[in-house]
């Protein structure tokens, strides 16, 4: 029988490792990874380098808490945060019909087919349902009473 903590373990170093190998390429290609940023035509420009040089730390530092169990309340709570924002960046883009890479794990510049960002989508979708279960059982455990 698979317990909770197990699926919460399995959950965390998915995510965690997601995350981290997400963080990779972005690291070795900021100026590649601010196009991205750019082309996703949301944030104003003067964001868009801050973007690009901090979002690769936080997505490492998420993962390896993730990883390492250590502080997970605020890690399953970022983790969420951020995906919710990558979540809604598809779904916005792909409802205005811009086909771009998403940037997630490469910062490759050639644009998304539309089928291709409808497959980011359900692919974020399913990170992101992952992660809401991770964050309430965190949230759940860390808040229980002592009998």
């Amino acid at each position: 029988m698979i317990t909770k903590k197990q699926i919460i373990l399995v959950l965390r170093i998915i995510l965690g490792g997601i995350f981290v190998y997400a963080s990779i390429d972005k690291f070795l290609h900021p100026a590649a990874f601010a196009e991205m940023i750019y082309n996703y035509q949301i944030l104003p420009d003067v964001l868009i380098n801050l973007s690009a040089l901090i979002l690769p730390w936080l997505e490492l530092f998420i993962g390896v808490c993730l990883i390492a169990g250590k502080w997970m309340p605020g890690a399953a709570f970022l983790l969420n945060v951020l995906l919710l924002i990558f979540f809604a960046a598809l779904l916005f883009n792909l409802y205005r019909g811009i086909n771009i890479n998403c940037g997630c794990f490469s910062t490759s510049a050639t644009p998304s087919e539309a089928d291709s960002m409808l497959t980011d989508v359900v692919r974020d979708a399913v990170f992101l349902a992952m992660a809401i279960y991770l964050f309430i059982e965190v949230y759940i455990e860390n808040h229980r009473r002592p009998e």
